[in-house]
């Protein structure tokens, strides 16, 4: 038994072809449109501006808006009326700013400073001073004279006695001076400090 293929209705299958011809147009136009994007973007839509009315009058009625004109500005300068305004003489009860003249407001002094004990508190935090070096413990007690008039000194240090001229150092630490008869200048070198020893009378 032999198929029908539907060949019998010509005008379906005219029909038929038609439209599957119609949407493989469409459906081709549209993959084209989107595999290739839009040449140009599109054209915004205008905006329509809200429109503008003029403010209506007392009336209800709408009105125009009011034109200016500068014809009757004057640009006269008017001396006298800048006299007066410079003429001002200040009026008030205090110090006049806009015056050199003007002598400065007196302020009162204060009764007690704002810090009583400040000078205390900065002689408190004050370094202390450096210590005096200790007295040098040498002991003159007598000099001779030398044929050329040149004095020597004699000493004690504790139980030791020490002969000596000018520029001559005693114990390793003290340096003799200038002698006199009365006293001799000594250098404690590790101090660097100076003193006049009097002769002992004893």
């Amino acid at each position: 038994m032999a198929l029908a293929l539907g060949t019998e209705n010509k005008r379906q299958v005219y029909l038929l072809a038609a439209l599957v011809t119609g949407i493989l147009i469409v459906g081709g136009y549209e993959v084209y449109n989107s595999l290739s994007g839009p040449s140009t973007p599109p054209t915004p839509l205008p905006v329509k501006a809200p429109a503008i009315h003029p403010s209506a009058d007392q009336n209800g009625e709408d009105g125009e808006a009011q034109k200016l004109s500068n014809a009757d500005i004057d640009p006269t300068l008017h001396l006298a009326k800048l006299a007066q305004s410079e003429n001002v003489t200040y009026a008030g009860t205090g110090r006049n700013i806009f015056s050199p003249n003007s002598a400065p407001v007196a302020l009162p002094k204060p009764i007690a400073p704002a810090r009583p004990n400040a000078g205390n508190a900065v002689a408190e935090n004050a370094p202390p001073p450096p210590p005096k070096p200790p007295a040098i413990d040498l002991k003159y007690f007598g000099y001779s004279q030398e044929s050329n008039k040149t004095l020597k000194a004699f000493f004690v240090h504790g139980e030791d006695i020490f002969m000596a001229h000018t520029g001559e150092i005693v114990d390793h630490r003290y340096k003799v001076g200038a002698i006199h008869p009365t006293s001799v200048e000594i250098t404690d070198l590790a101090y660097n400090n100076t003193q006049d020893i009097q002769i002992s009378p004893n």
